[in-house]
């Protein structure tokens, strides 16, 4: 759930993206993982989705109490804070964890590389760390930039609570700035209208294949020498 905003203010934003269980998240978190801190758990129906596949502990952090208590009845224990708030109080009782998932928060937050740095260091030697974010060069959207206007929007790329953009460049150097390691980025590209795919056929033929991809999901690992509660 976004972070720039007060929880009075959260509700009247609730959209199915916060409900969603990701299935684009969920394909890259290891299934051996046992341990998961999920930054941003909303509803906790990408935690409750793991959960039901895999035998682990999902510790969510999520700002608004309302999600939160959604949250409560699906996961294992919820923190009802801010993200600098809930790494301010200290390692919790599960870590080290096995895997950080920041599914759509960290665009969010004032200084998410301090955040990362922060949060890698609650995981295990070595362990997986799974961030999404939205690509600013997505260019449906895109383009209202080129048109001169820089969008407020009350959802997608151009949230007005939006505080940091990524381009796929971007993305790979803000986790590499982290501390992480073995960092892989995974272009999700989603099935469009016809016109919107023939026009993205065309920019990946001539190399601007970076316009292409609505969301961006990069894998990483926690350094063995920085991680570890």
């Amino acid at each position: 759930m976004p972070e720039g905003l007060a929880p009075k203010n959260l509700r009247a934003l609730r959209t199915r993206g916060y409900e969603s269980p990701r299935p684009d998240v969920q394909a890259h978190v290891p299934r051996d993982v046992r341990r998961i801190l999920e930054l941003g758990c909303s509803s906790g129906a990408l935690g409750a989705a793991i959960k039901a596949r895999q035998d682990a502990v999902v510790v969510g952090v999520e700002i608004d109490p309302d999600y939160a208590a959604d949250a409560r009845a699906r996961l294992d224990r919820v923190v009802t804070a801010s993200v600098e708030d809930f790494l301010a109080s200290g390692p919790p009782q599960e870590a080290p964890f096995d895997c950080l998932v920041c599914a759509d928060v960290l665009e969010h937050l004032v200084d998410p590389t301090e955040v990362l740095r922060r949060c890698a260091a609650l995981l295990a030697p070595g362990g997986h760390v799974v961030i999404s974010v939205p690509n600013v060069l997505y260019w449906p959207q895109f383009r209202r930039v080129l048109k001169g206007d820089w969008p407020e929007d009350d959802e997608g790329i151009f949230d007005r609570t939006h505080l940091r953009w990524f381009t796929p460049a971007s993305a790979v150097r803000f986790a590499r700035s982290a501390g992480l390691t073995d960092v892989e980025l995974h272009p999700q590209r989603w099935g469009m209208r016809r016109r919107y795919r023939l026009v993205s056929s065309t920019l990946t033929r001539v190399g601007l294949d970076r316009f292409t991809p609505a969301q961006l999901i990069v894998t990483a690992r926690a350094d063995p020498i920085l991680s570890g509660a």
